[in-house]
């Protein structure tokens, strides 16, 4: 018996519209245009003969209808993303792709990757650094190193570490005509910030410093550069634990202080429910816990 089948092309952008309920952002995550998908849209629910969505001036929301159909469609991609990468695994080598930020990957995963690869020669890492939160689905990504608050729905998301806040400097801010003894001792000093959420007002505030502008200084998008720019003694960062033991470990920072923040968010390892069972996975998770301390 024929299985009859909506157009198969349009689910994509059909199921992106209603996990965003903006078409505009389903079509920045499927890299199409917004007539793009609201085309795709169209063209499903007239070969349907039912309406998906009810539309507004400047939002949409799913009709009685389309909210099961949404359900059911995100389900079934999400089976045919995973079946697509089990049988293309064997052909394509083990390569596993991970996704996180810059900051995490330049400072504390890549320094390690050695190790892993000693341990899983067979195994090749990619990492993706772009900014964007994966959703696994046709993306290519195996696994995730989010820093938040844990819930992704749909995925299973496991607690790697917890992350504390405080300054750290190159070993020369200790000297000189203006020395790092006190936190008062800052106003002399160059801040670095990176647009971390936890800010030099905030830590300031809780230390009891004043005299001292938290929005003067040096400023990076990129947490890799704004502690990079504190081992050449540019200043004075906000150090986050995950990104400045190496450094604090082979004496390139020191902390000058010991006043830390705990960080509301932490670090965790976010993957689909089936992709455990890839031995690549597994394999990456294990080491992972193997090599974090959790705080």
């Amino acid at each position: 018996m024929a299985r009859r089948l909506p157009p198969l092309n349009a689910l994509p952008a059909f199921e992106a519209a209603a996990r965003h309920l903006n078409f505009s952002r389903a079509a920045d995550e499927l890299n199409l245009t917004h007539g793009a998908i609201s085309r795709a849209v169209k063209h499903l629910e007239d070969q349907l003969g039912v309406q998906l969505f009810e539309r507004a001036t400047r939002s949409v929301r799913l009709t009685p209808v389309g909210e099961p159909y949404a359900v059911a469609v995100r389900e079934a991609l999400d089976q045919l993303a995973l079946a697509t990468q089990t049988a293309t695994s064997r052909h394509s080598g083990s390569t596993l792709n991970v996704s996180t930020s810059d900051g995490f990957a330049g400072k504390w995963l890549v320094p390690r990757l050695y190790r892993f690869h000693r341990a899983h020669g067979d195994i090749d890492v990619r990492v993706s650094t772009t900014g964007r939160l994966t959703n696994f689905r046709g993306d290519g990504i195996d696994v995730a190193i989010r820093y938040g608050g844990g819930h992704y729905h749909g995925l299973t998301s496991e607690f790697l570490t917890g992350e504390e806040v405080f300054p750290v400097c190159s070993p020369k801010l200790l000297q000189g005509p203006h020395p790092l003894r006190t936190p008062a001792d800052l106003r002399h000093h160059t801040l670095i910030r990176d647009g971390y959420r936890i800010d030099w007002a905030a830590w300031l505030a809780s230390a009891g410093v004043e005299g001292v502008d938290p929005n003067s200084g040096l400023t990076f998008d990129s947490a890799t550069f704004a502690v990079e720019s504190a081992v050449q003694g540019e200043g004075v960062v906000l150090g986050r634990t995950m990104l400045v033991s190496a450094d604090l470990a082979t004496g390139r920072l020191v902390r000058p202080f010991d006043h830390a923040l705990k960080a509301v968010s932490s670090f965790y390892l976010v993957y689909p429910p089936e992709a455990i069972r890839q031995r690549k996975v597994k394999a990456f998770r294990d080491w992972l816990f193997e090599e974090i301390t959790p705080l």
